[in-house]
């Protein structure tokens, strides 16, 4: 009687689970030159790109107003992002990067509230790896500001076509041309007297070379 045989055993190799692989996220936060930390492309980015959700806390205008200022040392500067419904988003509470996006005059990016009220900040225009993105902020302020509460919210973008001003408006646009050629006129007087004073110094030294030349020994 032949001997009883069992079926080989195969050995199964250990598969580890496979990750889904995460998306590359499209920007990185670092130091900016217009105005403190900003949002840069991490790569290259295609025109109408959805790049980052605008998140934070829902709050009614009301609210949002008592809250203490993100920043104590510039109390205009906070993370509120109106919303069409009269509310706003506190990026201060509960934020992601989008709210270190600055503002510019010549924006790459814009903001789009969606129907069922979520923001997301897109794409204008192809961007190029490096680059910062900015969108414009056109802030709407009805009250009437003081000289300080309007230098607060000067516009820093450096674009040739820059209005200097984050807020919206042509009386808000003609009030920094006539700041901007004020401060013009005053750097540039600045410029002529330390420029009369250098001519000065220099005609001093010439003639107290001259002087100590001839002098006799």
């Amino acid at each position: 009687m032949p001997a009883k045989s069992s079926p080989a055993k195969t050995r199964r190799a250990k598969t580890r689970p496979v990750k889904a692989k995460q998306p590359r996220r499209l920007y990185s936060v670092r130091n900016s030159a217009i105005h403190g930390r900003g949002v840069f492309a991490a790569a290259a980015i295609a025109k109408g790109t959805r790049i980052v959700e605008y998140r934070g806390e829902r709050v009614d205008w009301d609210d949002a107003v008592q809250r203490p200022d993100s920043d104590p040392d510039n109390p205009f500067h906070t993370f509120f992002f109106s919303l069409d419904d009269g509310r706003v988003i506190d990026a201060n509470v509960g934020g992601n990067a989008a709210r270190w996006i600055n503002h510019s005059c010549a924006p790459n990016c814009e903001s789009d509230e969606t129907d069922d009220g979520l923001v997301y900040i897109l794409a204008l225009r192809n961007i190029a790896k490096g680059e910062e993105l900015a969108y414009d902020y056109r802030l709407k302020i009805d009250d009437k500001l003081t000289k300080k509460e309007f230098a607060a919210f000067t516009c820093r973008c450096g674009a040739p076509e820059c209005r200097g001003t984050m807020l919206a408006g042509k009386k808000h646009k003609r009030r920094a041309k006539k700041a901007r050629a004020k401060v013009a006129k005053k750097d540039a007087k600045q410029a002529r007297m330390a420029d009369r004073q250098s001519r000065e110094a220099e005609r001093l030294a010439q003639h107290h070379a001259h002087a100590a030349r001839t002098a006799p020994r």
